[in-house]
């Protein structure tokens, strides 16, 4: 007997969705049968019921709806037609009912306030959609009133007032100060549900004059202020000072302190309110209360429990909020304010009402012709809704009359339906608090049967278990639906096999002989069709040998095996787990193919291993547990290489494989990581050994692919991580069979060597490559896209073929194809190459040149014809030269310059043009061969630009109030001179910059005498040249006025001069300046931006030697004297000598100087013995025109410093001399004032020897001398002071 039974929910995958309906005809949701199928109208997207719009932009009223044929769309406006092609400002969407009305562009919005409702409209019948209520939102502006300041005493409680203006929908309320801070809140200061501000008591740091009630209108995105609120708290401290400020020693005064009081409730007010809110809202309730200390708000429900997954508090648990209320919430809740002084209490009544909804809203009815059904439209509410129908949008009272059809209140039955009973039908449920409208349609359709499931649909299922054979189906009337196995089987009945409504066969337990075809036919009174679906019963999937329980030592080796057994047609895939998580990410772990093996186990490797087998039909899995314990101690351990492989076996040998097989050696307590296996060919290379392959170190076997014609020997070397074993003995020799070449020659090409050849090359095949003897290459060739035939020459042991007599540059297709004496490789792929290239024909032509600024320029040109450049076009060459300097009208030879530009370009940039210059260019073409013709000659002239700076600027002749100045031209005027610019500014001793003057100078002019300057000031001086176009760069220096006309005491530093050696360099200058002047040398390599080196020079000598240069170097170097002044000398440039064997003969190793020096030596220790003798008998040296010289100092005005005469002296010219007198009273000669003392033409003397012993620097008259105390005779000079005296 048949049964028939509804799909269990645990099986959902295997059905279609269907359309549930009620006593009426199932419809699958297959797209392609819905779009064959007539359907009336349904409404499948509206705007909201209540639609505020935002009035700034346009109003867009949504209506979708589908059906078939398309619907029809028409509106109403306040219940009357809507006609929108008389209103410009309304338009609807293309095949949609949607309406748009342009505000944006004049319209106002609220001349389009009213109720909307759309008609979706066909042959079967007309949806209607909601009443669309369309206002636009309001943010009016806060009404002006003026606030009093409130006054408050501290404790007391204050309501600061919102009161926002009413807007479409109601603002968002929140206080803030005039730094647009939000207000902090808490459990005595809060804002209420109504905006206003409540204080249960205020306290003195309330006071402030912002308090700021803000209104956001989200609607319209804007924010209204209210006028600021000032509070004002008086602390009980202030008040009785002012009131004691007011009353007399003997009045009895004092405020009373800040009182306590218990709970007042500022709002609600009294004890009992009530509240109504509707069905599914939040309900909101509110108690704030006065009173200090601040009260503490709790909240009850009296008879019953607020509920506890939608009850929330708020504001500091001042609002009691529940979600998603319903008539159960109706009841009496309490709310308790407390503090230690007592409490008071309110009361709230809260009604649930409900505005309608459903219960069972009327679907869709699909019926056949003759069947019946119904509509049901049921819903609640508080009060309870009344129901009505329409058809078609027109109340069913007035509608046309339909004999099926019969109301029953909230029922629609329908008897013998035809096809002109489709139609919509809608519910409306309402009571006071709103209304639902619901579109149902009936559809009256007369349809043959139809299979959805795709025919030939193969199903698998595994053995002994369920298999769903599916026949999704529609018709109308609904057709009946048979099964049947094979081509001609009978039909299928019996308990083995479940018949479920929606079409599908249910095999409950599938057995092998399930397997076969199985037929699905459909009938009703319309037609018959039938499909054929395949059940295919597969092996399960099981594990034959299972993971088992492990225990290893740490650092020990571990294998857990998983063998499976699964059906041969199935692929079946294996996950190991570790704790149901994926293994570690870890080379320790190696999943093999029957099994997992963990290497050098650790303590954290503890756990449960599962072994899960997937197949796409089924999935099995095992579990084992390993445990590590710790390893006994063991000895050191010592690690070496692998010992070689041994008992190499060759096995199963063919043409093209053969299976190598070895035992391995000793591991030496490092696990082998893999084997390399090589092989030696004897027949082409013998003893020489090549890489062939490598395998894990758990495998000892390989399959090894083979070549032909090779004598094969193979040896194994084992690899762990200390290193490579020694080779194995190799194996036995196998030779194998020659064949034709597997394989052609690579890198294959085709290029001309001359105009009229193309040479063929290629990369010859090696010995193995060969496959056999006589091994030769079969070079074809031939003109492409010209109908020729193949050329083909056979050549062998050459890798380069050469075609002569070829046209120039002309493309060739090339082959080459090995062969030997079994036969020929392949046919190979064919290569394009080219016969060799000859020079470009012709030049490039109408070249323009576009000057862009004074240094750059671009040059276009047209470019050549492709088959005039005869060989691969690589780009063009612009020469280009400078042919003479406009602003000089002199020629001079240039050399060219190129500039190339790859590929097709055909412009190009010149940069680094010479401003107002005379330029000429040429183009030409370049190819593989060379450069083609160029082009005529372009001439193009560059404007004028801004000069170099001005070749030099020097400064002399200073007097007490005038400079003079002179200068050359710029080396690269680059235009026509029109001005000097001179800028200077005075400098003082702390180097601060004064005022800058300008002076602008005629461009022929040379020099410049600057007067009305200041006497003895330092002058900081810019100059630059001008041209037309714009200044150039500037040139700087310095100089100082003179303080004495007679004798000019300002500090210059002059003539500095290098003599440069290897590695060292003597420096030597002349000072002018006052005395006592601290030198230092300044230098560094010249052009680098690296900071000046600087070197102290010792004392006030006018000579340094700069050491530790590096030779064959350009360097810099400058001389400044630190102090008051702080000024240096200009710049000078030497370079060093270039590094060589030093070849100079050491002079302090000659004996000739050695020799002269003991003769001096000797000479001045005579003279020592002369002068102490003459002195112990009282004798006096012969300097009495000396003494006479300087007996009197007022005749003579001599400068102690440095011996020169002059009219003026500074402060120590003044100065007494020491002692009274330069000469002492025993006419003896001191060492300071013997001008013949050895010592004054010694080291006083600017001058010294350098490394090679020459004398270098200059005599300048200036003396160091050193005081010396008493009667104390002069020191002996040494033998380097007493060579300079003879000097």
């Amino acid at each position: 007997m048949m049964k028939k039974k509804s799909i269990p929910a645990s099986k959902p995958f295997l059905i279609l969705f269907l359309c549930q309906i009620i006593s009426a005809l199932d419809v699958p949701l297959d797209s392609k049968l819905l779009e064959e199928l007539s359907q009336p109208p349904t409404i499948t997207h509206q705007s909201p019921k209540d639609y505020i719009v935002d009035p700034r932009e346009n109003i867009v009223i949504q209506c979708e709806a589908k059906g078939k044929p398309p619907p029809s769309f028409s509106w109403t406006r306040n219940g009357t037609h809507f006609d929108i092609d008389k209103d410009a400002q309304v338009t609807m969407k293309p095949n949609s009912g949607t309406l748009v009305i342009n505000i944006m562009n004049g319209g106002k919005a609220e001349a389009y306030e009213g109720v909307y409702q759309c008609t979706a409209r066909n042959e079967r019948g007309a949806a209607i959609s909601n009443n669309i209520v369309i206002r636009p939102s309001r943010s009016p502006l806060w009404t002006k009133e003026k606030l009093e300041p409130h006054h408050v005493r501290e404790g007391d409680s204050l309501v600061l007032h919102c009161r926002p203006p009413v807007g479409l929908p109601p603002p968002i309320i929140f206080w803030m100060d005039n730094a647009f801070q939000r207000l902090p809140q808490s459990e005595r200061v809060s804002q209420g549900l109504n905006g206003d501000l409540y204080f249960s008591n205020v306290q003195p740091e309330d006071t402030r004059e912002d308090y700021i009630c803000y209104a956001r209108f989200n609607h319209t995105q804007t924010i209204q202020q209210k006028q600021p609120i000032s509070v004002k708290v008086f602390s009980m401290d202030s008040l009785n000072d002012t009131i004691a400020a007011n009353l007399s020693d003997t009045d009895i005064y004092g405020a009373k302190p800040v009182t306590e009081r218990q709970p007042v409730l500022l709002t609600p007010t009294g004890s009992t309110s009530t509240k109504v809110e509707l069905r599914g809202n939040v309900l909101l309730l509110e108690c704030i209360a006065a009173g200090l200390p601040t009260p503490v708000i709790r909240w009850i429900k009296e008879g019953g429990e607020l509920p506890s997954n939608r009850t929330f508090f708020e504001n500091f648990k001042k609002t009691l909020k529940i979600i998603d209320v319903s008539e159960a919430d109706s009841g009496n809740y309490k709310c308790i304010a407390r503090n230690t002084l007592g409490s008071v209490h309110h009361v709230i009544s809260v009604t649930v009402k409900a505005a309608p909804y459903w219960i069972t809203a009327p679907r869709n009815l699909v019926l056949s012709p003759g069947e019946d059904g119904t509509l049901i439209c049921r819903a609640n509410g508080n009060p309870k809704p009344s129901i009505s129908w329409l058809a078609n949008g027109v109340p069913i009272a007035i509608a046309p009359e339909d004999p099926s059809r019969k109301v029953d209140g909230d029922t629609i039955i329908f008897s013998h339906v035809q096809e002109r009973s489709s139609a919509v039908y809608q519910c409306n449920a309402s009571n006071e608090y709103g209304y639902l409208l619901a579109n149902a349609f009936v559809n009256v359709l007369a349809e043959p049967p139809r299979i959805l499931t795709p025919a030939n649909k193969l199903y698998q299922v595994i053995a002994d278990s369920p298999a769903l054979l599916d026949c999704a189906y529609f018709g109308s009337p609904k057709p009946e639906i048979e099964w049947f196995k094979g081509v001609k089987g009978s039909i299928l009945r019996g308990n083995e096999y479940v018949f479920h409504d929606n079409g599908t066969l249910e095999i409950p337990v599938a057995q092998k002989d399930s397997t076969g075809t199985y037929t699905c036919v459909a009938r009703n009174e319309l037609g018959k069709i039938q499909n054929e679906v395949h059940l295919e019963i597969k092996d399960p999937t099981m594990i034959i040998k299972q993971p088992e329980y492990k225990v290893v030592q740490r650092y020990g080796q571990v294998s857990f095996e998983c063998i499976i057994k699964h059906d041969s047609t199935l692929l079946p895939t294996v996950i190991w787990l570790k704790d149901n998580d994926e293994l570690p990410d870890d080379e320790r772990f190696l999943v093999g193919k029957d099994n997992l093996t963990i290497m050098n186990v650790t303590d954290k490797d503890d756990g449960t291993y599962t072994c899960i087998v997937n197949t796409t039909l089924d999935s099995v899995s095992a579990s084992a547990v390993l445990t590590v314990v710790a390893a006994p101690p063991t000895p050191a351990i010592i690690y070496a290489r692998p010992n070689p492989p041994f008992d190499l076996e060759l096995t199963g040998q063919l043409e093209r494989s053969i299976e190598l097989s070895w035992i391995p050696g000793d591991e030496n307590n490092s696990p082998i990581t893999h084997f390399v296996i090589e092989y030696e060919d004897g027949l082409h290379e013998p003893g020489v050994w090549h890489y062939q392959t490598e395998v894990p170190g758990t495998q000892t076997t390989v399959q090894l692919k083979l070549s032909p014609y090779v004598n094969y020997s193979f040896r194994v070397v084992a690899v762990n991580k200390i290193g490579r074993s020694q080779p194995s003995e190799p194996s036995e020799q196998y030779l194998t069979k020659s064949a034709s070449p597997d394989e052609n020659p690579a890198n294959v090409q085709g290029i001309g060597s001359e105009p009229d050849n193309l040479v063929i090359t290629w990369e010859s095949l090696k010995g193995f490559q060969s496959n056999g003897p006589g091994l030769q290459y079969k070079v074809s060739w031939r003109q492409k896209d010209v109908d020729d035939e193949w050329t083909s020459v056979i050549v062998a042991n050459v890798s380069k073929y050469i075609v002569s007599g070829t046209p120039t540059f002309v493309p060739y297709e090339i082959k080459v194809q090995a062969l030997n004496d079994l036969g020929y490789a392949p046919e190979p792929s064919e290569v394009i190459g080219h016969s060799g290239e000859d020079l470009p024909m012709v030049a490039p032509g109408n070249v323009q040149v576009h000057v862009i600024n004074s240094t750059l320029a671009k040059v276009h040109w047209d470019p050549v014809p492709l088959k005039t450049v005869r060989g691969h076009l690589q780009g063009y060459k612009v020469y280009y030269w400078k042919v003479q300097s406009l602003s000089r009208r002199s020629r001079r030879h240039v050399e060219k310059k190129i500039l190339t530009f790859r590929g097709n370009k055909t412009f190009g940039m010149l940069p680094g043009l010479e401003p107002y210059s005379s330029y000429k260019l040429n183009v030409r073409v370049v190819n593989g061969k060379g450069e083609g013709p160029a082009s005529p000659d372009k001439v193009f002239k560059t404007p004028e630009g801004v000069p170099s700076s001005p070749s030099y600027l020097k400064i002399t002749n200073p007097t007490l109030d005038s400079l003079t100045l002179e200068w050359g031209s710029p080396t690269h005027p680059n235009g026509v001179l029109t001005s000097y610019i001179l800028k200077f500014q005075p400098i003082n001793n702390t180097h601060e910059l004064g005022p800058l003057v300008e002076i602008r100078i005629p461009a022929n002019e040379s020099s410049l005498i600057l007067k009305n300057l200041n006497y003895s000031t330092r002058y900081k001086f810019y100059f630059n040249a001008q041209t037309s176009v714009g200044s150039g760069s500037q040139i700087t220096e310095e100089a100082v006025t003179i303080m004495d006309e007679v004798q000019p005491l300002y500090p210059r530093i002059r003539n500095v001069t290098t003599a440069a050696a290897e590695t060292y360099a003597n420096i030597s200058w002349e000072y002018e300046g006052p005395d006592h002047a601290n030198f230092y040398v300044e230098y560094g390599v010249a052009g680098s931006k690296e900071d000046w080196k600087k070197e102290i020079v010792n004392g006030s000598r006018s000579f340094f030697v700069l050491k530790g240069l590096t030779p064959g170097t350009a360097y810099k170097v400058r001389v400044g004297a630190e102090g008051l002044s702080g000024f240096r000398s200009s710049e000078d440039v030497f370079e060093t000598g270039p590094a060589m064997a030093s070849r100079q003969v050491d002079i302090a190793t000659q004996g000739w100087f050695i020799g002269l020096m003991c003769a001096v030596a000797l000479l001045i220790l005579i003279l020592l013995i002369v002068c102490f003798i003459r002195r112990n008998k009282g004798g006096k040296y012969p300097v009495k025109e000396k003494e006479d010289a300087h007996a009197d100092p007022e005749i003579q005005p001599m400068k102690e410093d440095d011996g020169t005469f002059g009219e003026y002296s500074d402060a120590e010219d003044h100065k007494p001399l020491k002692k009274g007198s330069r000469t002492p009273s025993d006419r003896t000669v001191k060492k300071e004032d013997s001008d013949d003392s050895l010592v004054d033409y010694g080291e006083g003397v600017n001058g010294q020897f350098n490394e090679d012993g020459s004398f270098i620097g200059q005599y300048s008259g200036k003396k160091e001398k050193e005081p010396a105390e008493g009667n104390e005779s002069s020191e002996a000079p040494s033998p380097v002071n007493a060579m300079n005296s003879f000097v």
